[in-house]
């Protein structure tokens, strides 16, 4: 299992680690961009020696280089305003910038053409290679220059006398931006940490007041936090004025940093790879702007939830250091200390299989070969879980077990999900005073939970047309107008219902079936069993493929598309069980298809994975900076994801050794759940206190 799930790209190597052969094949990526040959007159690279020479026009054009010939000495040089490289045709040795260094292999003149050692020119000009063997693939990612990317103008901010913030928005985070519609940023900060002289126009011109405080805070000590506004992955719009919702964050002392995102439009790892690119340009600004950058926290909900679980998972990771470059990110790190994740749709290399084996049991009515389908994603997921083998708090091994008729539904795994459940309607037992009235679709067994239009506290983000609905911050506007994932049920309409004690409410949750027990003295309550609870309480709302659709439709599948609005296959697991069907064609062609950088889908599902950095099963174990503190909170009753997403996380954060809090709240959907009120501002709260609290507040 481990084969499946774990990065199918190799390691570090050599360009072109194969048999000698004119014309090889290779593919050349150059910030993003496949070289054409056909421009340089179809003249193609080859390899000689383990070492890939390329035509110099190619290469010098590709990096901006100028190349000068002297025929008499047959010497190329290339250079640009740094560097200044010069190689003789047939030497083994070269010079850089006048000092000589050795050649795995010489230039050379091949059909008359000039070709010169593509690994050692671009390295040497500050550029990054990578070599993917699987698909011939070479990928060139040049040297940000610094002198490229303007740090904030401190002369440009503006201020709002109501909430005493100065603030700017409109900053650009990356040098070769992708999308510059996207790739700005906002940046409000509470006045007190500043001292600014009146420009006369409108702004100010401002430094850092190293000694104003906000909430026990100074400027040196301000947390900063990064709101993931993303739900499906959409793209996230960058603020373009004033965003008032950040003065609850300003009020609390905390420097406010909104960054704009491309979206699942544009294909996995770009929403992550611009929020990261926005983090390292804060830290890249240094002490010319207010705030702990080594405080910074992430936030979101749904698939910002997600994001911003990775955003914690993947610190400086190096599978993203391509992405980075390719966009001219800041040579900074994107570590953070905290990541708050309301209800993430993540680990979704797994996640079809999670989905099955937990909501698989309230599909009714499919065909014969869905359901071999349904059972075989299942029966993945426990091989999965037993596996990756994740340890409760005690030190037990989480397993599953086959019962009577084959169904995964023993074990010390599936023990710790029912006491998960138990734990959530126990802490819903303790937190409410009854009479109770449940507040009909919008928080009721399985509701939306008031999702609301603000996921993380400023605007709204674009989705897949374009454009957002009129009703956006209108709760009952069905979720997929708001992300854009298709459902296969609705939430119908209920009335509150009001119970006059706990005793009342158990009663109506076990219905025709009984399947709690209740002991009014103490006023708590055990479940028969997982199944009844997701029978009861937690139906599929998705078809079989959850995130990876039949048909390659759900927004997933667009997060692993090719930057063309396309969704594309990326379940390996689900490619195998679909062999020798219709579908076996369209799984195998998008599992092998690389993107812009040359990296099949399976390399970019990992980047997408927190499992991935977190769990000793998996390659990545270990590779990134893992946030200290995560705040993990979700709707135990929502039809989007598996129990096991968010419980799995969990477990997986807390052996790695972080800091984890970690709820299931009860009788809440897909939305920010959270105990007790249940409002927009209970949540904000929350994590305000929750940053405090990580902060030593």
């Amino acid at each position: 299992m481990k084969k499946i799930i774990a990065s199918l790209i190799a390691a570090a190597m050599l360009i072109g680690a194969a048999p000698a052969m004119a014309e090889d094949n290779i593919t050349v990526y150059v910030n993003g961009t496949q070289l054409d040959f056909a421009q340089y007159d179809n003249v193609l690279p080859y390899i000689e020696s383990d070492y890939t020479l390329i035509p110099v026009r190619a290469i010098a054009e590709s990096l901006g280089l100028t190349v000068d010939w002297d025929g008499d000495t047959r010497t190329v040089t290339a250079k640009d305003a740094d560097t200044e490289i010069t190689l003789v045709i047939d030497s083994d040795t070269a010079t850089v910038n006048g000092v000589a260094k050795e050649l795995g292999v010489p230039a050379r003149i091949t059909d008359d053409r000039t070709f010169i050692p593509l690994r050692f020119v671009s390295e040497n000009m500050g550029a990054t290679v990578d070599w993917n063997g699987d698909t011939r693939t070479i990928t060139i990612t040049g040297e940000t220059k610094m002198s490229e990317l303007a740090k904030i103008d401190n002369t440009k901010w503006q201020y709002n006398a109501d909430d005493n913030v100065y603030w700017q928005v409109g900053v650009s985070y990356c040098a070769t931006p992708a999308d510059t519609s996207y790739e700005t940023l906002g940046i409000f900060v509470p006045a007190a940490y500043m001292n600014a002289a009146d420009n006369r126009d409108g702004t100010y011109t401002c430094e850092v007041n190293s000694e104003g405080e906000v909430n026990g805070y100074t400027a040196l000590s301000a947390p900063i936090v990064i709101p993931v506004e993303t739900p499906g992955y959409s793209a996230m719009s960058a603020p373009t004025d004033y965003v008032s919702s950040t003065a609850q964050y300003t009020q609390a002392g905390f420097v406010y940093v909104y960054a704009g995102a491309r979206g699942r439009n544009e294909g996995a790892p770009a929403g992550v790879t611009d929020l990261k690119a926005a983090i390292r340009y804060i830290r890249f600004n240094g002490d010319s702007v207010a705030g702990d950058k080594d405080s910074i926290f992430s936030f979101g909900m749904s698939g910002g939830g997600a994001q911003s679980a990775l955003i914690g998972a993947t610190g400086n990771s190096e599978l993203y250091t391509p992405y980075l470059n390719a966009i001219g990110a800041a040579d900074e790190k994107d570590d953070v200390k905290g990541s708050m994740c309301w209800c993430p749709i993540t680990n979704l290399d797994i996640a079809d299989e999670a989905y099955e084996w937990n909501m698989g049991v309230t599909r009714s009515n499919l065909s014969e070969d869905m359901q071999a389908l349904s059972d075989g994603l299942a029966d993945a997921f426990a091989m999965y879980i037993n596996d990756i083998q994740l340890t409760d708090e005690n030190g037990t091994v989480l397993l599953l077990e086959q019962d009577e008729d084959g169904n995964w539904t023993k074990g010390t795994y599936y023990d710790y999900i029912k006491s998960e459940i138990e734990r959530s309607l126990n802490n819903f037992l303790q937190d409410t005073t009854f009479p109770y009235t449940k507040q009909g679709s919008t928080g009721g067994f399985g509701g939306r939970g008031g999702m609301g239009g603000n996921f993380g506290g400023g605007q709204m983000p674009d989705f897949a047309n374009g454009e957002k609905p009129e009703d956006a911050g209108n709760e009952n506007v069905p979720i997929e107008e708001l992300d854009g994932i298709q459902r296969t049920t609705t939430i119908q309409a209920t009335e509150d219902k009001t119970y006059e004690t706990a005793y009342d409410y158990i009663a109506d949750l076990n219905g025709d079936e009984a399947w709690i027990a209740y002991d009014e003295k103490t006023n708590t309550a055990s479940i028969t069993s997982v199944e009844a609870f997701v029978k009861a309480c937690k139906n599929a709302s998705k078809s079989v493929g959850a995130f990876d659709a039949l048909d390659a439709s759900q927004g997933e599948n667009i997060l692993f598309g090719y930057g063309d609005g396309n969704g594309a296959h990326f379940d390996v697991i689900m490619s195998r069980l679909l062999a020798d069907t219709e579908y076996e064609d369209a799984y195998k062609a998008d599992l092998e298809k690389t993107d812009a950088l040359g990296n099949l889908v399976n390399y970019r599902v990992n980047m997408y994975t927190p499992m991935y950095y977190i769990d000793d099963m998996y390659d990545g174990y270990k590779t990134a900076d893992v946030a200290k503190y995560f705040r993990i909170r979700t709707g135990i009753n929502q039809g989007d994801t598996a129990l096991s997403t968010e419980v799995n996380l969990a477990l997986g954060l807390r052996a790695y050794g972080s800091d984890v809090d970690f709820e299931m709240v009860w009788g809440q959907g897909h939305t920010k759940a959270e105990r007790g009120d249940q409002t927009e501002n209970s949540s904000t709260a929350n994590f305000i206190a929750w940053v405090n609290d990580c902060m030593g507040k």
